[in-house]
């Protein structure tokens, strides 16, 4: 088998530059598909759900469990307790 001495007639590339994606117009169709069967299938799934995303009651208060989570005693007051280092004019304990 011989080598071949032939010269190549394209132009050298950095490797950089090779690796670089060309821009044109198949990309933007493919990017421009790609959103706008995003944006549908978002709006698909909103409109399939609207009914349940605006309802603020789901269950209209029925479950006495929900009711149930929200009686609670009233909170003890809080009575600050003086501190005996904090009051230089107190006398001391003895």
């Amino acid at each position: 088998m011989a080598l071949s001495n032939r010269s190549s007639a394209r132009p050298a590339l950095s490797a950089t530059r090779a690796r670089q994606g060309r821009l044109g117009k198949h990309v933007m169709w493919v990017l421009v598909v790609g959103l706008a069967l995003t944006i549908l299938g978002f709006f698909a799934a909103y409109s399939w759900r609207s009914d349940d995303l605006a309802s603020t009651e789901p269950n209209n208060a029925t479950q006495q469990m929900d009711a149930q989570a929200f009686d609670a005693p009233e909170p003890a007051a809080v009575n600050p307790q003086p501190a005996d280092a904090a009051d230089p004019g107190a006398a001391a304990p003895r």
